[in-house]
């Protein structure tokens, strides 16, 4: 990880779960780590903690509402004026409505995909226009209001073979890669059942469950591979998670 200390990351829904365990990670490895959000008091918050702790990277809030293409846009404006573009792009932002594919409604489906797809999409394009100037899913789970849901993370995996492959063919150098990982226990299931906390719960209590912690070492894991090592996916699940 050496190599990253002093560059620029940027972490999309980095004030909770696996965004805001990857952004300490990242800002204790000595990166500049742009984290963003809806809502930024989790991330100034995150902030003052890494501050604190003595890391030797820095972590600056941005507040985006990564279902609006102008703020996206905007904040990477942003990011080439204030930091000089990005070098790492963790799009780890993503939401999940009970919107089933029989019964569910436009709009739950259209905010899936705004966030889980475009936004992806449009952050990677940004990036990868800020590098150049510089230098879904794999299991489908078995509930059917989750359904919509997994279609947009299948989406992900296959954009995400997509950009290897364009990055492959301009020989950029830019290595993309795809982390899946399972149930973690994060606010997660809390959010996507809100109106049952039970439900959320149990989904927690079953089995031991992976951290977010275990999913920010896999982010490590993948950028300190050397740089001609192309690390493409990486599956990682609870040992007890059936599927």
């Amino acid at each position: 990880m050496e190599r990253w200390k002093g560059r620029v990351a940027l972490v999309t829904g980095a004030s909770v779960g696996i965004g805001a365990a990857v952004t300490r990670a990242l800002v204790q490895q000595g990166m500049r780590v742009v984290g963003c959000a809806r809502n930024v008091d989790k991330i100034e918050k995150l902030a003052a903690e890494c501050q604190s702790a003595g890391y030797s990277g820095t972590l600056i809030p941005y507040k985006c509402d990564l279902s609006n293409e102008e703020e996206i846009l905007s904040m990477f404006s942003a990011i080439k004026t204030l930091h000089k573009g990005v070098d790492v792009c963790i799009n780890n932002a993503g939401l999940a409505h009970n919107e089933p594919l029989l019964s569910g409604k436009t709009e739950g489906w259209r905010n899936m995909i705004d966030v889980n797809v475009l936004a992806l999409s449009i952050c990677t394009r940004e990036a990868y226009k800020s590098m150049k100037e510089s230098m879904g899913g794999h299991r489908l789970v078995p509930s059917a209001d989750e359904h919509f849901y997994c279609a947009t993370k299948y989406a992900v995996t296959a954009l995400t073979e997509g950009i290897r492959q364009e990055l492959r063919e301009e020989k950029t150098h830019i290595r993309a890669t795809c982390i899946s990982p399972g149930i973690v226990e994060t606010e997660f299931a809390f959010r996507h059942h809100n109106s049952d906390p039970e439900k959320a719960a149990a989904v927690y209590e079953s089995i031991k469950c992976l951290k977010a912690e275990d999913v920010a070492s896999a982010v490590t894991f993948v950028l300190s591979a050397p740089p001609h090592v192309q690390i493409g996916d990486v599956q990682m699940r609870p040992v007890e998670q059936v599927s």
